[in-house]
């Protein structure tokens, strides 16, 4: 096996979008041996706080906190990527690179226009993957074509309903730490910045109450939320909370 090759692949639109929404859930299997890694689609330039250097240092240092193998950008235009051939034929490249079996995606619809189109991109971009007619070529070799088990939708700003949740509460407080490595984007009482919608210092405590109810629902003290595509199938009904 490929040392690429990862169980599970977090796709974020911008850098922070992973940390801020499944972190948990990614640290929370890598502790039960699933290895994970991280693509953002941008830059994330068109912040009104920090630049695109700093947030790709801040970046690598959260990458460090979650434990991520990698951490790779596709470079794609902040605020004005499309869901189209092009962009799907860059986000399959990373899909059978790294063959995943399970997919993480933005929230299908938000607050942030890039995170529905982000979500809409992946999902499409994970089932094409599997066509082996669709060529990809990287570094001179042709891809041999892939497709994931499943691409599930971690919530973001919208109170969208969760088709499940996940147990976070051990990993809680590292997951906090990787969303404050993004030092320009959130709350800082030293910063000169313009206040956003997101360095609001109620920002983080509304992230964290969501995640207290959601654990609250099924018995623990934090949890993350999904969504689905499809209906999924169980196993073992004794593994269910």
């Amino acid at each position: 096996m490929s040392d690429d090759i990862v169980k599970i692949l977090a796709f974020g639109a911008h850098p922070d979008d992973v940390e801020m929404s499944c972190a948990g859930t990614l640290m929370k299997q890598a502790e039960q041996g699933y290895s994970f890694g991280i693509i953002d689609l941008t830059r994330g330039e068109l912040g009104t706080t920090g630049t695109s250097e700093i947030r790709k240092a801040e970046a690598i240092n959260a990458c460090k906190i979650t434990g991520a193998k990698f951490r790779e950008n596709l470079n794609f235009r902040d605020g004005f990527f499309i869901n189209d051939e092009q962009h799907q034929l860059e986000v399959i490249k990373m899909i059978r690179k790294y063959k995943p079996e399970i997919i993480f995606a933005n929230a299908i619809n938000d607050r942030h226009p890039d995170h529905g189109k982000g979500a809409a991109l992946i999902k499409d971009a994970a089932f094409l993957s599997g066509l082996k007619k669709i060529k990809t070529i990287v570094a001179g070799h042709e891809q041999d074509e892939w497709r994931p088990k499943a691409v599930y939708h971690y919530i973001q700003d919208k109170d969208l309903q969760p088709d499940f949740l996940i147990d976070v509460s051990s990993v809680f407080e590292k997951k906090m730490e990787s969303i404050l490595a993004f030092k320009s984007q959130f709350f800082n009482s030293e910063s000169r910045e313009p206040k956003t919608y997101i360095s609001d210092p109620d920002f983080l405590d509304s992230l964290t109450g969501r995640m207290r109810l959601w654990g609250k629902i099924i018995g623990v003290k934090y949890a993350e939320g999904f969504t689905v595509n499809k209906i999924i199938g169980v196993n073992d009904i004794f593994n269910l909370r």
